[in-house]
Parts: C-alpha cells; structure tokens; sequence
C-alpha cells in the first residue's frame, strides 16, 4: 500500500463498537471483494470492502473476519483467515500479510489460512445462534454484479439453515457515520493532497488546454503524494459540459472566456475527499459568472452553519432551497411569479440546482449514513450547492468536506483550499 500505516487501536475501537451492538450469542462474517477481471489475463485494480477494513485494517484480497464475541474459546472471538503466502507469491505478486504483519495492522492475535476456513467456521456455528451476514444497503446502491460476499451468503444460508440471519448494515451505518478522530485525520490528508492537485492545476490551465491534460497534472499529484489516485470518476468540465451533472468524459479543449467546473478530490488509505470548484479558462471571470460564482459561495457558506447536531436532512434541504431561492432571485433567474407558483415536489429553484446538498463522507465517497435520523458531532458531510445556466454556457459547483462539532461551525477540511474568486484570479496570473 502507498499509505503509512494506520494505529491498529483505531480498529481495535470500531470492532468493540460493533461487537457491543451484536445480540447474545452471534458472530458477525465479512469478506474481502473480489479482484475482477477485465479480460484476457488483466483485472481491474483491487478494491478492498470498506466494511471489513473498517473493523480490520486489512486492505487484502481473499480475507475473512469472523467476530464472535460470546464464543466459549476466548481466541476465537475475533479471527482474520488470509489467503496463505509462500516463495512463489512474493516473487510474482509481491508480499502478502503474515499472520505476525496481519496482528499488527488489525490487533488480532487468532490468525488462520484461508484453508483452515471451513473446519474452524462449522465449530464456531455450532455455538452460536444468530449470524450477522454483511449486504450493502446503501440508499444510492445499485449493483448488478454478485460480489464475493453474496455468493458466501448464499453459501452460508444453504450450509446452515436452522441458524438465524441478522443484518450487519444497519449497526455499520450508524457507527461509519460518526468518524474518529484518526479517521478524520485520514479525510484530512486526503484533503490537503486534493488541495496540493489543485494549487498545481490553477498554474497549468490557459486557454488551449484539454480536460484530460488537467485529469493528467491531478493524478500525477495525487500519486507522488501517496493517494492511489482519483476518490471517484473526476469531473472536468469546460464550458457546457459542467451542465452534465456527471460529465466525465474530460475530452474537451478548454476555451477563452470558458470556466471550468471540477468535481475531483484525492483519496488517502481508503478514505475519500470530495472537492469541487470553478475557474476561468483565461484566469478572469466575467462580470456575470462572477456574480454567480458568489452567489453560489453564498450559499454554501450559509448551508455550512445548518449542520449542527440535532439537525434532521430533509429539514436541512428545505432551509437550503430557500436561501438559493433568494440569491436566485436576485440573479434574475427566477422571478416572484416563478416562486409563486411553483410545484412544491419542485421548487422553482430545481430548475437551476437540482441535486442535492451534502451527503456523508468517510470510507466512501457517499459513505453511511441514516438520513433519518438527527445529525451527530464527528459526521464529516459535503457541502455542495451549484447553480447550472445551459442558455448562458457554464455551470457553477463549489463544494468543501466539514465535520459537524459538538458546539459551533463545522470544522472546515478545505479551508486552506482557494476557493475566493479572487484569490483563484490571482493565484492563476501570478
């Protein structure tokens, strides 16, 4: 892995918040993700399941956590199985974790082959009731593909059937909600490389340039800073193109007079930012799009002192409208007669903001979170209101990652990010 390592304590932490939500007498089973094949002989890079990096540390395909904190043997009430390493592995695949390595990362002491699996698993189901089997319930998941943990529950429910199944989805949601303060300085590394892309990017973009030369320069600092790259599929739109939600084919030359909307951020251990900003092509905004750029600000400076704790997401979203509702007013995009007379299931101002907010940040990009229940200290949300003109030709998105504090403001994770319009002027002309 690029990154340092990471203090086992933190999940030594998350796997006793877990295990203290389990019912009397049940283990937990979470798998790593497949590594998936492209074609031929090549495979998409590995991509662990946060899940049981969350609880484990283990950023390692082919691994297994069981957790069975009431088991009768005290060494297996937390086991890592691994896929087994020799000579051959080392020198075609590179290092794999030893059971000494796998301590060290995870703090747990009962390791095992992956071979040992079966053996271990049916005595250890022998002794326990229910089983927690980990699905994705994510409000925005929409997944086609069966993934290694599926094809082990199905598994698991034909082998054992007398047993009851629980969900571990809804204990995870809410505890990666709430983030530690390790993790919020993971976020934070990852927010201060997107900061370092970016500051390279306000001195390489003139008119003439390609989206996908932009893309080049931010992966380029990303890596050299211990990202594995990209958080998600980087937008890059000149033009127009930031009129498309999720443009992402980057493959436009950037002209004068244009801006440029980019929605990339870094990621850091696992750990996601999430940025967007907007910039002139030709380093000067026009009268106009800096009227818009600052009211966009605007608004989400004011939206930024909502998340406090106690607040409920659709209240949030609601007082969100209104305060673009105004600024869209005073822009001359709505008039009296368009609030008047609007469809409250949407508001005159969807017209030109029509996605959300904020969404949870952490582990994923949108990471876990119940949006029905109050907002907590420690949540780290977006902050991401943009308003879209396709007769004028640019759309504007500004967007920081805070954490919501036990008493005042978020705490910003993108203050030393420019985002001032003039400040970006100057720092592209100097």
């Amino acid at each position: 892995m690029k990154y340092l390592p990471i203090d086992s304590q933190l999940f030594v932490r998350n796997r006793k918040k877990f295990t203290s939500e389990m019912k009397p007498n049940s283990l937990a089973v979470f798998n790593s993700n497949d590594i998936y094949p492209i074609g031929a002989d090549s495979t998409m890079p590995f991509q662990q399941d946060r899940n049981i990096f969350y609880l484990s540390g283990v950023d390692q395909e082919e691994s297994i956590l069981v957790l069975f904190p009431d088991c009768p043997k005290e060494n297996h009430r937390e086991i890592l199985f691994l896929r087994e390493t020799n000579d051959h592995i080392a020198v075609w695949e590179g290092e794999k974790l030893t059971k000494e390595k796998a301590l060290e990362t995870s703090g747990i002491k009962t390791v095992y082959w992956l071979s040992e699996f079966e053996r271990i698993f049916k005595e250890l189901m022998s002794q326990s009731e229910t089983v927690y089997i980990n699905t994705n319930e994510h409000y925005r998941a929409s997944i086609e593909t069966q993934t290694r943990e599926d094809r082990f529950n199905k598994w698991l429910k034909e082998k054992f059937p007398a047993h009851s199944v629980a969900k571990s989805n809804p204990i995870l949601q809410r505890l990666r909600s709430v983030k530690d303060p390790v993790e919020i300085a993971l976020i934070q590394e990852a927010c201060d490389i997107t900061e370092k892309a970016f500051r390279r990017v306000l001195g390489f973009v003139k008119p003439g340039v390609w989206e996908y030369e932009i893309e080049a320069e931010m992966m380029h600092e990303f890596l050299r800073n211990r990202s594995k790259g990209f958080a998600y599929t980087p937008i890059i739109a000149s033009g127009n193109n930031a009129n498309v939600l999720h443009y992402i084919e980057n493959n436009k030359q950037c002209q004068d007079g244009d801006l440029i909307l980019f929605d990339t951020a870094a990621e850091y251990a696992n750990y996601s930012s999430d940025l967007s900003r907007t910039i002139p092509v030709n380093g000067k905004f026009t009268d106009r799009q800096k009227a818009v750029y600052n009211a966009v600000l605007r608004v989400k400076d004011e939206a930024t002192k909502l998340l406090v704790p106690g607040t409920l997401w659709a209240d949030y979203h609601v007082e969100v409208g209104k305060i673009m509702t105004s600024e869209l007013l005073g822009l001359g995009l709505l008039d009296k007669a368009d609030v008047q007379n609007e469809n409250p299931d949407w508001p005159a101002y969807k017209k030109y903001f029509m996605h959300g907010t904020s969404h949870h940040m952490g582990l994923d990009t949108h990471d876990y979170g119940i949006l029905t229940e109050p907002m907590k200290a420690n949540m780290v949300f977006t902050v991401e209101p943009g308003i879209y003109i396709p007769d004028e030709g640019f759309g504007i998105r500004l967007e920081d990652d805070v954490v919501v504090q036990e008493k005042g403001e978020p705490l910003n994770l993108m203050k030393n990010i420019p985002i001032e319009a003039e400040e970006i002027e100057a720092l592209m002309n100097s």
